[in-house]
């Protein structure tokens, strides 16, 4: 029997669906329109977690731009565009208008939420792949998901214009780095100016904080500061399921791409504890995708030509032995939140070595000056900086610091 959406997810079996594919399923979950709620995706989106799918969840309150763009630069295997406002209709049509313009007219789109069974034919029409109206059984969303998986092309396919979008191609490029593939010859490889490591343990606020960051260097940027020249890219891990190979990419909804549009490139990868095999391949990649000659042959829409000059790699979730991240970056920043726990801990070896920069993130809370006396004890002369990412206070100052 299928199973609701209603229903709790613990009657879904956990177990590996994709293990037969080319290569692990990419979905971008997305919700269009005002629609304020997100319990219903949040089910599908941990059943095809559940399933061995590679899940990236953008968020409430996207634009039809922003879910394209999302699609793109997470390299996905099919949109799932969701909505309960009865604006499909609009909506549909507008996605697929920004799936071109942003170079990947290729990418399929299913649709779900309410939609009147005398509207899924006119969406079929317009090029929307399939609708699901609510009730669907989980296991039919996972198979429509993996019957959108092909083998990885080393080339992505020409847009409207019949030629290569540049960040469409550093994302197909990216995608086969971390697979373990061989990437094209003419990809272009250069270190970025500037890389920095963003670790801390889980909770601590790293995906909020590098957000922030990542906003205020665009604001910058855009400014016409001298310093955050070129464009920044973030790569965000998150762990991998032990038991089925799935993850859940949440990172990129703390950005606000409704504004930041092609500004900031932000991927999402999954890797089992401090795997980071291909992490120089993909910082290289990431640095040399707008130099001349660079990734795909067309120029970039909406203007958006600069190079990707400073990378921020954020970690899964980081104990006090996962230190690997060191290997990778120029910077290290460790991330640590009140009640953390007492001094003794902070003279443990392990990930507060590697750090070059300290940040007391939600300094708001409570034991806040406690764990910045902590800090200072064991810091040396490395800087020590409060911050509350959720209202960017003190992201100015860390960023300055960053930039020097």
């Amino acid at each position: 029997m299928a199973t609701s959406l209603n229903a709790p997810t613990s009657e879904f079996e956990k177990t590996d669906r994709c293990a037969d594919l080319p290569h692990r399923p990419r979905v971008l979950l997305g919700k269009m329109g005002l629609d304020g709620h997100d319990r219903g995706v949040k089910v599908i989106a941990r059943a095809l977690r559940d399933s061995g799918v590679h899940v990236i969840y953008s968020g409430l309150w996207q634009t039809p731009r922003s879910i394209a763009l999302s699609a793109r630069d997470e390299d996905c295997d099919v949109i799932a565009a969701s909505m309960m406002s009865n604006s499909h209709r609009v909506l549909g049509p507008k996605l697929l208008e920004q799936r071109a313009a942003v170079g990947r007219p290729d990418l399929p789109i299913v649709m779900g939420g309410i939609i009147p069974q005398e509207d899924i034919r006119e969406l079929l029409e317009s090029g929307i792949r399939r609708c699901f109206t609510t009730g669907v059984g989980l296991l039919d969303i996972v198979e429509a998901v993996k019957e959108t998986v092909r083998p990885y092309d080393q080339t992505v396919a020409p847009g409207v214009d019949g030629k290569v979008h540049p960040t469409a191609q550093l994302a197909r490029d990216i995608s086969l780095a971390h697979d373990g593939q061989a990437v094209r010859s003419g990809a272009k490889r250069r270190r970025p100016m500037r890389v920095i490591g963003v670790t801390g343990s889980p909770g601590a606020g790293k995906s909020t904080l590098s957000a922030q960051l990542a906003a205020e260097f665009t604001r910058r940027s855009r400014a016409g500061d001298p310093k955050c020249a070129g464009r920044i890219a973030v790569v965000a891990f998150d762990p991998k399921s032990p038991i089925t190979s799935g993850a859940l990419l949440g990172d990129r909804l703390r950005m606000d791409f409704n504004t930041l549009d092609e500004a900031v490139f932000y991927r999402s990868l999954a890797i089992r504890g401090e795997d980071y095999h291909a992490l120089g391949e993909i910082t290289e990649l990431i640095g040399g995708a707008y130099e001349a000659g660079g990734s795909g042959s067309g120029g970039a829409a909406g203007g958006a030509t600069e190079p990707f000059d400073t990378v921020l790699i954020e970690t899964v979730g980081a104990g006090q032995n996962e230190t690997l991240i060191r290997e990778h970056v120029d910077r290290t920043v460790v991330v640590l939140t009140p009640g953390m726990g007492d001094a003794v801990q902070m003279d443990k070896a392990g990930i507060l070595e590697i750090a070059d920069v300290f940040v007391c993130n939600k300094a708001d809370h409570p034991g806040q000056n406690e764990l910045l006396r902590d800090l200072r004890e064991v810091a040396g002369r490395r800087k020590v900086f409060e911050t509350v990412a959720t209202h960017a206070k003190g992201v100015p100052e860390l960023l300055e610091s960053l930039l020097a």
